[in-house]
Parts: C-alpha cells; sequence; structure tokens
C-alpha cells in the first residue's frame, strides 16, 4: 500500500511576483504579491489564513452536520501581519464560526454538539492549525 501522508505543491512563475500553485491531483490557483496584477490572487498570508479555516471547517462540518445540515456556515481567519525582531510573521491567529442550525431536536443536537467540534478541531484534528501553532522547522534546499 503507498504512503499517502506526504503532501506537496508545486509553484512556477507566470509574471514578476506571480506564481501559479498546482497540487499532486492537478488543481490550481493564482499566489501573487498583495493583490495580484488583476486584482484576485490570493497572498500567501491569505493562503495560509483558508488553510487554517478551511481544515478547521472541514473538521467542523463533519463533526455537526452528521446531526443536521447547518442552514448557514461561515468561518474566517485573521492576524496581524507584524515586522519586528523576529522578522515578519503574524500575530495570533483568530478564527471565527458561526454556523446556524435548524430548529428541532437535529439541529439542537449539532448546536450542542458545536463547541466540543470547535475545539477538537483545534487541539487535535486540524492539521494547518496544528502546525501553525507547534513548533514546526521549515528547511530549505537550493537545487
Amino acid at each position: 500500500m503507498p504512503d499517502d501522508s506526504y503532501r506537496s505543491v508545486s509553484l512556477t512563475r507566470t509574471g514578476p511576483g506571480q506564481f501559479e500553485a498546482v497540487n499532486a491531483r492537478g488543481g490550481s490557483i493564482p499566489v501573487g504579491m498583495g493583490a495580484g496584477e488583476d486584482g484576485t490572487a490570493f497572498s500567501p498570508v491569505e493562503l495560509l489564513l483558508v488553510a487554517v479555516a478551511g481544515c478547521s471547517g472541514i473538521d467542523i462540518d463533519l463533526l455537526t452536520s452528521r446531526k443536521a445540515e447547518p442552514s448557514s456556515f461561515e468561518i474566517s481567519a485573521g492576524a496581524e501581519k507584524l515586522r519586528d525582531a523576529d522578522g515578519n510573521h503574524l500575530g495570533p491567529v483568530t478564527v471565527t464560526v458561526q454556523v446556524d442550525f435548524p430548529e428541532g431536536p437535529g439541529g439542537q443536537e449539532a448546536r450542542d454538539r458545536l463547541p466540543d467540534a470547535v475545539a477538537k478541531s483545534r487541539d487535535r484534528l486540524c492539521t494547518v492549525s496544528r502546525t501553525v501553532a507547534l513548533p514546526t522547522p521549515v528547511d530549505f534546499e537550493i537545487r
């Protein structure tokens, strides 16, 4: 059985400060400095915040929607970009979860399950936020 735990993406330069990111399944997304030439490319910092919110959103959705389909589900992530003695980095990241469930027993079960689902994602399940929260080395190679 092949090891499917390794994750990777590749980026190809498409212009000054602009790249196309491609995953192993062939999906792609433009990545650029700031807003990019056409104003729509995600910056690397925005993609990090998307990854944190998206990872937790998936966890929370899977854990709560078993009881009831949400009537609305919004999740956001934000942080202040800092420049200090540690170099450029983000300050504390805040993830905001707003989920509404329909009235009725299933909706109430899902509402009751929501705080636990958020805690499980934050503390154990979300690979992205766990990686950001833990001291994770980032090594660079030049080929």
